[in-house]
């Protein structure tokens, strides 16, 4: 697979570890990465944002091995806050996960289905 990042020169610096625009071409897969959610295998959620946080990165990591697949080739990640105050905390830890993977990121900040949730993530991911 070929794969690219892109950031424009005439558009901004991405800021924290993603890029601008992901191109990939010649890829075998694509996988589709539901949003994952800080719920346990046995049905646990725990408390605060940062173990909230890494049990959803263990959790996307978790289908990346079903699917044959690493973190290594996330191409796009969409993250869902239920507060802008997160924000760094998310930032911190996605980058511990993501190492120097700079997938096209988006985050938002939004209402999340379950209120016991602080986050939840989805992903692609080609190879």
């Amino acid at each position: 697979m070929n794969r690219e990042s892109i950031n424009a020169k005439n558009a901004p610096d991405p800021r924290g570890g993603y890029s601008q625009a992901v191109k990939i071409e010649d890829f075998k897969r694509l996988v589709f990465i539901s949003g994952q959610i800080p719920v346990s295998d046995d049905d646990k959620v725990p408390e605060g944002f940062e173990a909230q946080a890494r049990l959803v990165w263990r959790n996307i990591d978790a289908q990346l091995k079903a699917a044959g697949m690493a973190k290594s080739d996330l191409v796009k990640v969409t993250t869902y806050l239920s507060d802008r105050h997160h924000a760094t905390a998310n930032r911190e830890i996605r980058s511990d996960y993501l190492g120097a993977n700079a997938p096209a990121m988006s985050v938002v900040i939004c209402s999340i289905f379950d209120e016991k949730w602080l986050l939840e993530v989805e992903a692609i991911a080609a190879q």
